[in-house]
């Protein structure tokens, strides 16, 4: 099939459908799966040891578990004044650990590895409320730039429908929202502020494709005339859009890719938790941009149109 031929319209369908079924599969992953939500929103504690001479990670991760009966999150940590590698360790637990837990922890360490030198550098409990109200006000953020996104596009496409375009638009939106949630689940990379940051930049790099979109929707309704079908003119101009739509993907999911080999490579989970979301945000914002936005616009244009002409007769 040639580029610019593709019946967007047509397959309209099966893209919701596909849609439909992946928000279907983010919700049950969620429920069966479960989330994984970082310290900073399920509280914990996060202990800082310092040590002398040649000490495995992993088996003072694995001494760290034993101990406490449930698994912990081990980052090295590098003393920029004394050249010298700590171990952090997270634990995520509602209440933390009290002093007599901390203590007893710290004792067992220090006869595990008696030549080591252990000491305690640091103990920070973390409160959960901390990162609930992080994350209520990024939702407030993310709703208030939803709103306005809608009321951007109602303004500057205003002679196409455009409140109706807005909210199928900020609908893709959610869809794109929805696709990296379930990637964070799936991968089971933690719920926290990298979460956050992919969703917003997944929002503003999908509404422009979105709106490029829509701007060669209006550009063709003046050319056709009003009288032109909604489906034909959005069709055409989709397709007219589609190679700048490949083009820009294609070249961010590459960069995105290179850093998700990178720090797969190099073992930088914080680095590939947002790499990797963001890579695959790209790709659902490609399809939601070219597949979504505008056959979803023009589904509700025609149910309008059906509904005045009904109300009409």
């Amino acid at each position: 099939m040639k580029l610019g031929t593709i019946d967007f319209m047509k397959n309209k369908k099966i893209y919701f459908v596909v849609s439909i079924c992946l928000v279907v599969l983010t919700l049950l992953s969620a429920v069966i799966v479960g989330v994984n939500l970082d310290i900073q929103f399920k509280g914990g504690t996060i202990l800082t040891y310092s040590h002398s001479g040649e000490l495995n990670a992993a088996d003072f991760q694995k001494t760290v578990e034993a101990h406490l009966g449930q698994s912990v999150k081990l980052q090295e940590q590098t003393n920029v004044a004394t050249g010298e590698t700590n171990y952090v360790v997270s634990l995520t637990s509602t209440d933390g650990l009290t002093l007599d837990e901390q203590g007893a922890l710290t004792d067992a360490i220090t006869a595990a590895y008696p030549d080591n030198g252990i000491e305690t550098v640091s103990v920070n409990n973390v409160n959960p409320t901390i990162g609930s109200e992080f994350f209520r006000k990024c939702l407030v953020a993310v709703t208030i730039a939803a709103l306005l996104m809608v009321v951007y596009i109602a303004f500057r496409f205003r002679r196409i429908g455009g409140w109706s375009a807005g909210v199928m638009c900020v609908v893709a939106l959610l869809h794109d929202t929805m696709i990296v949630f379930l990637t964070f689940v799936l991968c089971r990379f933690p719920i926290n502020d990298n979460f956050i940051a992919v969703v917003l930049t997944i929002l503003g790099y999908s509404i422009n494709a979105t709106i490029v979109v829509y701007d060669r929707v209006r550009e063709n309704e003046k050319r056709f005339g009003r009288k032109a079908d909604i489906g034909d003119v959005v069709n055409t101009s989709i397709n007219q859009s589609l190679t700048r739509a490949m083009n820009t993907t294609i070249t961010t999911a590459t960069a995105m890719l290179v850093i998700c080999i990178v720090a797969l490579t190099r073992g930088v989970s914080s680095i590939l938790s947002f790499a990797f979301p963001l890579l695959i945000g790209i790709l659902a914002g490609f399809y939601s941009s070219v597949c979504l936005s505008g056959p979803l616009w023009v589904t509700w244009q025609r149910y309008y149109a059906a509904r005045k002409k009904a109300a009409k007769a």
